[in-house]
């Protein structure tokens, strides 16, 4: 299974976007996902993940991101409003298995770029 994120693009400061993320070439549990973002040179980070028990984001991003799911579309949402320049970066989403900690399940898609202007 490899998760697919979708939307990226060029916005403003300010801005929003919307990031989808499904599964080619198959269903996947959308119980435990999660989405990540890597800026070049860095490592990749954890930016928010809905479980079975809710919804949980990195400080950064908390009151500005929303994870969401869509169980008829089989996909997950990651909503990005008042965007700023440092959320600039490749973003992923995976599903989650859990060992005292959440990790990725597969390997990584071709994720999404998102570049904020200011």
């Amino acid at each position: 299974v490899q998760l697919q994120a979708s939307g990226g693009g060029l916005v403003q400061a300010g801005g929003s976007l919307r990031l989808s993320c499904a599964a080619s070439g198959s269903t996947f549990s959308l119980n435990f996902v999660g989405w990540y973002r890597q800026v070049p040179g860095k490592q990749r980070e954890s930016v928010a993940r809905i479980t079975t028990g809710g919804s949980t984001y990195a400080d950064s991003v908390k009151g500005r991101f929303t994870i969401s799911r869509d169980n008829a579309k089989n996909t997950v949402y990651l909503q990005m409003n008042s965007l700023k320049p440092e959320d600039t970066a490749v973003y992923y989403c995976n599903a989650l298995g859990y060992n005292n900690g959440w990790y990725p399940r597969y390997d990584w898609g071709q994720g999404t770029l998102v570049t904020v202007s200011s």
